[in-house]
Order: C-alpha cells, then structure tokens, then sequence
C-alpha cells in the first residue's frame, strides 16, 4: 500500500469507518478521512484546497467551494457507473416534484462559463452519492404518528412546549423552522429556498420568541444527541438524520419519522474533486469515486437509510430482507441489522414514508445554501447562543 494518502475531507454522516479497510484493501492505496461538521468543512474546502483531496458534501455546500474554484471539474468519462446513475441527481423536476431550494441537478453540469446549471455537458461539479428525505422525529410510545403528526406545523405546536429541538446546522435547520412557520400560518416565503434579509429577520424574531417562552430545547450539533435527549425523556420531537432514528430504534425508544402532508426536506451528497489534484493522486481519487459507487459502499449507508445514486449496484450487494425494508418502503422480513451490524429494525417495521420513489415524489424543500447566506448564519448562530444560554438557566434552575 503506497505512503502518501487521498485525504478526504467529510462529515460524521459518512459512515468511514466501517468502510475504510475494505475501500483500502480493494484500492491498494490508504485513505485519510478528515471528519468536521457541516459549517467547519464547507470553510475548510474554500479556504484551503491544498488540505484535502476528495471534499464529501452535500450539494447546497457546493456553491460556496465552486464561487472560490477550490475544486476541479470531475470528468464523467471516468466515472465507471456514471451511465447507471439514477435520474434522480440529473434531471430537474423528477419523480414529478422538483422541490424549493438547492435542487441538485440545477447545479450539477459544468458549462463552458464554468458556470453550474442543469445542462448536460461531459463535466460535472459534484458527483452524486447518497441522498434522503428528511423531516422530523416524534417520540411515539403512545401515538400513531402517521395518523396524529402530519404537519410541519407540529414544531411549533405548544403542545410540544419544552420538548423540541432543531438542528444546529443554518442551511438545514432554518429550513425545518421555516417550514413549521409556514405550514402553521405565522409565516409566508415568497421563496422560501432564497429568503430575503427582511424574511430572515422575521424568521429570527419568531424563533427568539420561541426560545425565550421555552418551546425550543438547545439546539443539537451531532447526530448522537437526539438519541440521548430523547431516552432521557427531554425531547418529544426534533430535527432528525436517519441514522439517528436507526440508533433510537436499536435502543428501543419508541420514534418515528413523520411524513408532513408540505412534503419532506430533501438532500443529496456528493463528492468533489480539490483545485491541486493532478497526475497520479488525481488517478486515485477517481478510482475512489469509482469504488464508491460500486455497491459496497452503497449497501452499507443503506442500513443508516440513506438512498445511493446507483440503486441497481447498491441491490446486488444488499440482502432482498435489507432492499425491501429500505428501498422498497416493505415490512420487515426479519430483525434487520444497522450499519454496525447490531440488531435495530424489528421483523414487522415499515419504513416511515414508504418506498424510495413514494418518498422522492414528496418533496418540499431542498437544503439550500441561500443568496444571504453569511447573514443566515449570523443570525442562525444568536438563536443557538441564546438556545444553548436558556438550557443553562433552566438546569440551574431545576
């Protein structure tokens, strides 16, 4: 195995380490795995190119790194798979519902310009991997969620006073919120994925009052702290990530993902190629793309319930049991496995939401990077400092 690595700069929704020795062993080559939060590896991958090679995002991380030109275009004739990739990442508007926001395809193909836009041509930003439908979890012990939770409006809903948490995350969470405010009649967006200053402020001043009456929790950063929050009793609803509704199953909470009737928050990850690959590192950053997509890595987040761009590869590789549950939306064979291989899905569980393409015809908003975007996050980042300081009163206090 040679010296010199592919670093790859990602995030902890990337699930590297149950991959990284078998991607090796099949490679012949090391991999390096530089794992940051959402906000910290979008301003690394700007900054500073010359820090990663691979940059593992999502696609309404994109504009920024591309304004900067920290990465190269990636040239589909070596993408080995890239004729089996589902439409879903390269047409706008498929499944007959495009969504608001950062729809990826419409960012996707590199013109001549170099500007991005949804126009094949034979190169593109990102390349396209795995991909969800989120929304929000619901603690469900004495509820049928499907039936009772039906509204983004629910994260706002006094009912819930005290028990709900939003996402620390300005181009995900601020979308969960919008949405709530919007399904709930206190907010219009004359378009919600591109807001305006003075939408954003009103946005804020909604949320402020939130916070302050004690309807929001503090905000959660990683992935493991809904589960914790919600088996100590603390949350009764919150933005959630799929993996974390697989590890709250695994541990036994009762919890479902609901299905708002707006539609869901949709994303789609994807991997760039940084500014200073050239020669042979580049030739081993696409034989990393490549392997990615070759159905290994595929079956694997398919057990955290994410979607892969390549499902005819990812079924080949993924037991009927595990494809059926996951893709297909079917009750469970049997007691089905998580991404580490311990017991989580119960024989008899249907996925929240049904089958992939019931799921990806249900869009309402994808996350999105917005024009305001440095705003956003100033803004964003005073409701987690007074989230997080109203958290600290109150243990006091109790």
């Amino acid at each position: 195995m040679t010296d010199e690595p592919i670093r790859i700069l990602t995030t902890e929704i990337q699930p590297w380490r149950l991959l990284q020795a078998r991607a090796e062993a099949d490679l012949g080559f090391s991999l390096e795995f530089i794992e940051l939060d959402f906000n910290s590896a979008q301003r690394l991958a700007a900054l500073d190119p010359s820090s990663y090679d691979v940059y593992d995002q999502c696609f309404h991380n994109l504009d920024i790194v591309w304004h900067w030109r920290a990465v190269q275009a990636i040239d589909t004739r070596r993408i080995q798979q890239w004729d089996k990739l589902d439409e879903f990442p390269r047409l706008c508007g498929v499944q007959g519902r495009q969504g608001m926001g950062d729809v990826p395809a419409s960012r996707l193909f590199v013109q001549q310009d170099m500007t991005l836009s949804d126009n094949p041509t034979g190169q593109i930003s990102m390349l396209p991997t795995f991909y969800n439908f989120d929304s929000f979890a619901v603690e469900a012990s004495a509820l049928d969620v499907d039936t009772t939770v039906t509204s983004w409006s629910a994260l706002v809903d006094p009912e819930w006073a005290g028990r709900v948490a939003l996402v620390d995350e300005p181009a995900i969470g601020l979308f969960d919120l919008a949405m709530a405010l919007s399904a709930s009649g206190q907010m219009q967006f004359e378009d919600m994925g591109n807001m305006t200053v003075g939408e954003i402020d009103a946005l804020v001043a909604h949320a402020m009052t939130l916070i302050q009456n004690g309807h929001f929790s503090p905000f959660w950063l990683r992935a493991d702290e809904p589960a914790e929050r919600f088996l100590n009793g603390e949350l009764s609803l919150a933005s959630i990530w799929s993996p974390t509704i697989v590890e709250m199953k695994r541990l036994g909470v009762k919890v479902r993902q609901a299905r708002p009737k707006e539609g869901y928050r949709a994303w789609h990850g994807g991997m760039c190629l940084s500014r200073n690959l050239s020669g042979q590192k580049l030739d081993r950053a696409y034989e990393w793309l490549n392997w990615y997509l070759d159905g290994y890595a595929g079956a694997l987040v398919a057990r955290q319930g994410y979607y892969m761009s390549v499902p005819e590869q990812v079924r080949a590789h993924l037991p009927k049991a595990d494809w059926d549950y996951w893709y297909e939306g079917l009750p469970a064979q049997h007691d089905l496995d998580d991404v580490a291989g311990r017991p989580a899905i119960k024989a008899g569980e249907i996925r929240s939401g049904g089958s992939r393409l019931d799921r990806a015809s249900h869009i309402a908003i994808w996350n999105s990077t917005m024009d305001e975007h440095n705003y956003v996050v100033r803004r964003w980042n005073e409701l987690v400092s007074l989230a997080a300081s109203k958290g600290r009163a109150q243990r006091r206090a109790s």
